[in-house]
This record gives structure tokens, sequence and C-alpha cells, in this order.
């Protein structure tokens, strides 16, 4: 298994069950927007160790979910902002530069203390 990113939950925003109907999660850093904070999952900002591609896997503590599309400024976000959106509808053509697409599938909880990681098998 190759690492290419890794990262920890710090603080799940009062407001972040308010996009689970819309199949999406948001991350950012700690230097979140406070108008922001509310809706996010607070991660720690780590770079991105290699390219992330289609077929790696999205790890949120013990669930694991596959990647199917990725927008052309999720890698530079994530390193720089620890800021992107998970969007769990499998869209398989990346529809926002921000946004990492994963299979669509059932978001379950996550806790704060979950590490994120993206690796390839």
């Amino acid at each position: 298994m190759t690492i290419k990113y890794e990262t920890k939950i710090n603080n799940i925003g009062s407001s972040v069950k308010a996009f689970l109907g819309d199949k999406m999660l948001i991350l950012f850093g700690e230097n979140a927007p406070a108008e922001l904070a509310d809706f996010c999952l607070s991660i720690t900002v780590n770079e991105v160790e290699n390219k992330i591609e289609v077929g790696d896997t999205l790890q949120i503590g013990e669930r694991k979910y596959k990647i199917t599309a990725i927008g052309e400024a999720v890698e530079k976000n994530l390193s720089s902002l620890g800021h992107i959106t998970l969007n769990f509808d499998g869209s398989e053509t990346p529809g926002l530069p921000g946004t990492l697409y994963l299979e669509e599938t059932e978001i379950y909880e996550v806790n704060t203390g979950d590490i994120i990681k993206v690796y390839a098998d």
C-alpha cells in the first residue's frame, strides 16, 4: 500500500450533518474562516505525498471509499489549505476543481480523531 495523503479530523463543525443529504463532506485546515468552520471537518494540513489517482482509496476511520474522479485543484488545496469537498455521488467526471469524487454510497458517521488516508493498493 502506498500512502499518498494522511491527516486527522480535529473537530467536527456543528452543521456538518446539513451536507450529508447532498452526499458531501467538506474538509478544511485549522485556518478555516469562522463562517465556514461550522460546516467543515477541521483537519491538520499536510502535504500530498504522491499523485492522487482515480481508483485510489479514501479511508475515513475504518470506512473505505473508491475515488471516481479528481478535481484539478484537489492536491494543491489539500496541501495548502486542507480544503476540499468530498462528494459521494459516484461522478466519473470532475465537475468542480476542489472536489474529490467518491463511489456513490452512504456516508458513515465520522468522529473527532478519525484518520483520513488516501492510498493506492
